[in-house]
């Protein structure tokens, strides 16, 4: 039986190019659509609307954690496009497990015509040593071997950083994510970047913590015991775990410590204090994802449908999103700071808790 594969190949185009031309015709170049329309009449391919049956349309998702709100976020944006474009999305949960995501994309690549793999824990290596077709997009990582769609950490923690500088902060603890994170190690590259752009602000850095309620709540003794006036949170999750401990311990938010967080999941208005935070645009993510994989070349596409602070990255094969900070009530001025602090870097003197695998965001 002659597949969309088989036509694609024909046609030196992409499965996904060649999907679309024959489904929508109207949004394929001329040269393109004449090509895969010779390719599929030479050897007698039939579209499942012909022939009910014979094919769907499908695009892989994996993600490291489908309960995560980043990536259910992210999912919806993917859904969203990839239904519009008359496909079905196919999707893998890797648990974590950087293995489990080796395997998850070798056993959809035989069966969609792309991939989205989101917050890849895998190393850059095998990253590498991944199929070549079907296309493959990365969401939340950058590669050389693969295009990507990212967001503007380093900017997104400027922004954190100027908000509570310009409330009088100067002592502003940093609680990390996993160990090894590619987005962690982007905001502490803006973090540096902020203390060396403003004056007498001094970052602490807490450590590594899981990104889920339990890991803030672990940092939040840390910021107690750093001296720290703020707190910016690696994403969401580890702030609320903060607001939730530092509310026990009887510290006032924000009239003690202010607590910033990233990525405005919904639970970030659902507190109180209502949550400061970062905002990532989570379902363009996975729109501009999906974009890409239904035409590779991006030549024959319309302007982007939703383009919401959408920048171009430096690196062509990397689409970088615009992110913006939305402040709330958990965020205020700073107190009167401790006598005898001294403006730099340092790291907080109790012991990291011990990180374990993964990065949900």
């Amino acid at each position: 039986m002659v597949t969309l594969r088989d036509v694609a190949r024909a046609a030196g185009v992409s499965p996904a190019t060649a999907s679309r031309a024959l489904a929508q015709p109207a949004r394929v170049s001329p040269d393109r659509r004449d090509r895969v329309a010779r390719a599929a009449a030479d050897l007698g391919y039939r579209t499942a609307r012909e022939e009910p049956g014979t094919e769907r349309r499908r695009l892989g998702l994996i993600v490291p954690d489908m309960q995560s709100p980043f990536f259910s976020g992210i999912a919806k944006g993917v859904h969203h496009r990839a239904r519009a474009a008359g496909y079905v999305v196919q999707v893998g949960d890797a648990d974590e497990d950087p293995r489990l995501e080796v395997e998850l994309v070798h056993q959809m690549a035989s069966q969609v015509d792309g991939i989205v793999l989101c917050s890849p824990r895998m190393s850059d290596q095998a990253l590498a040593a991944l199929p070549q077709t079907p296309e493959i997009i990365l969401v939340n990582r950058e590669s050389e071997h693969l295009r990507s769609v990212v967001i503007d950490n380093e900017d997104g923690i400027r922004q954190a950083v100027r908000h509570l500088h310009a409330l009088g902060h100067r002592r502003i603890a940093y609680a990390g994510g996993q160990w090894g994170s590619w987005s962690d190690r982007e905001r502490r590259r803006g973090l540096e970047l902020a203390a060396h752009q403003l004056s007498e602000v001094e970052i602490i850095q807490l450590g590594h913590f899981p990104t889920v309620f339990s890991g803030g709540v672990a940092a939040a003794d840390l910021v107690a015991a750093s001296g720290a006036t703020a707190v910016i949170a690696h994403n969401d999750l580890i702030a609320l775990g903060i607001l939730d401990r530092l509310r026990s311990r009887g510290t006032a938010v924000p009239g003690r410590v202010s607590v910033v967080g990233f990525d405005d999941v919904p639970a970030a208005t659902q507190v109180s204090p209502t949550l400061t935070t970062v905002a990532v645009p989570l379902q363009l993510l996975g729109r501009t994802a999906v974009d890409l994989l239904l035409d590779p070349s991006q030549d024959d596409l319309p302007a982007p449908l939703d383009a919401e602070g959408e920048v171009e990255g430096l690196d062509p094969r990397t689409r970088l999103t615009a992110v913006s900070l939305v402040v709330r009530t958990s965020s205020g001025p700073a107190p009167d700071e401790a006598p005898g602090q001294r403006p730099g870097t340092a790291t907080a003197p109790t012991p990291t808790p011990t990180p374990t695998p993964g990065d949900p965001t």
